[in-house]
């Protein structure tokens, strides 16, 4: 196991200084499959520019599959680290780089048994950060190809305490949308405002309007989130706007809860525009459903893993993990990153995040484990 923890930090590394964005992970791609080649396992591309590494069983039922992301992120990366990015304006600041090393680590384990009970299917997803890699993996019938029984994937948190498993039954993560919003006004002089359509009142009234949804319109025990990111509208002090550009996101753990709120901003806008004698356009983008582990596969992940977890609740992030978890039981779990004595607290998404690279083996561990316990490999 040292020998693999000492390979992981290597390729971890490796894979560090080379982030791209989604559909886009060339050399990403290559290493990923060079490296499940020396490991024995069979191959096939996916989604452009995923990889699935698959390995006969001996037994006929069906696979367990294990999933990690490829993607980086359009930022700079601020870490000052000796391995960061070569990549100008690009960076892995999401964990991504760790779940391809931890699963490269199972393959390389694996690759030492001589023969396993049942097949294995290892995930490298293109694009999770967006426009997700998972749907188009799913489309491609790789689920159904190698008959998958079950899948797992993790990933790396700061929100939790350095080597922790977190997860929970039912819905983790959520439901998540964007919203695009134009309201159309008549410009006209500021000193002359009876002659004019104010685009600017008018957005700031479906603001407060839209505010009421949650508070008012959703049953309090249900969560949900509508927050409004980004307004554009005016061109001078002294001009009425005619025109006001509004971006925003929606999120919530229940697909009823997430249409009855895109229900009411439509019949909200509606009613400003007989009010104000505006023109309000909106444009819903639907992207990643919510990420829902089975409650079934979670005593069995449990078990598996000794209940050494921790109950999180539930969360307002969104993963496209959820697309396979609509075809078969999926469970999707959190490996604790932060440590305040060296300071490993930044936020996911940051220029500044950084994991301990000793929780690429308990995460290896976690995934042996579940081999076990799946049948793969003997107790």
């Amino acid at each position: 196991m040292k020998d693999i923890h000492k390979n992981m930090i290597k390729m971890r590394r490796e894979l560090h200084r080379i982030p791209e964005v989604g559909f886009n992970e060339v050399k990403t791609s290559q290493y990923i499959k060079n490296k499940l080649i020396d490991f024995g396992f069979h191959i096939e591309q996916t989604a452009k520019t995923g990889i699935i590494g698959y390995k006969e069983g001996s037994s006929s039922k069906g696979a367990i599959a294990f999933r990690a992301d490829m993607d980086g992120l359009r930022i700079k990366e601020e870490t000052g680290l000796s391995f960061a990015s070569e990549e100008e304006g690009m960076m892995h600041a999401c964990g991504h780089d760790g779940h391809m090393a931890i699963l490269l680590g199972l393959a390389m384990y694996l690759s030492r048994i001589p023969k396993l009970n049942r097949d294995i299917v290892l995930i490298f997803q293109p694009a999770e950060e967006g426009p997700g890699g998972a749907e188009v993996i799913v489309k491609e019938g790789i689920l159904k190809k190698y008959n998958v029984e079950a899948i797992f994937g993790l990933h790396i948190y700061p929100g939790l305490g350095e080597g922790r498993i977190g997860a929970r039954p039912g819905a983790m993560m959520a439901q998540t949308g964007e919203f695009d919003i134009i309201i159309k006004g008549k410009s006209g002089h500021g000193a002359m405002p009876h002659a004019s359509i104010d685009a600017i009142y008018v957005s700031s009234q479906l603001v407060i309007n839209y505010q009421s949804i949650i508070s008012r319109n959703i049953e309090p025990i249900q969560g949900a989130v509508l927050t409004i990111g980004k307004i554009k509208g005016g061109s001078t002090r002294n001009i009425i706007a005619e025109e006001v550009k509004i971006e925003g996101t929606i999120r919530a753990f229940d697909i009823q809860v997430y249409n009855h709120i895109k229900r009411r901003m439509n019949e909200i806008n509606k009613g400003l525009e007989k009010m104000y004698n505006v023109n309000v356009s909106i444009q819903f983008h639907d992207m990643y459903p919510a990420v829902v582990n089975d409650k079934g596969l979670f005593e069995e992940f449990k078990r598996a893993l000794n209940d050494d977890i921790t109950i999180i609740k539930p969360m307002m992030l969104a993963e496209d993990f959820s697309y396979y978890q609509r075809e078969i039981p999926g469970i999707f779990f959190m490996l604790g990153s932060r440590n305040e004595e060296l300071k490993l607290t930044y936020p996911l998404h940051s220029c500044h995040f950084n994991f301990n690279e000793e929780i690429l083996r308990r995460g290896l561990i976690s995934y042996i484990k579940l081999c076990k316990n799946f049948g793969i490999l003997n107790k």
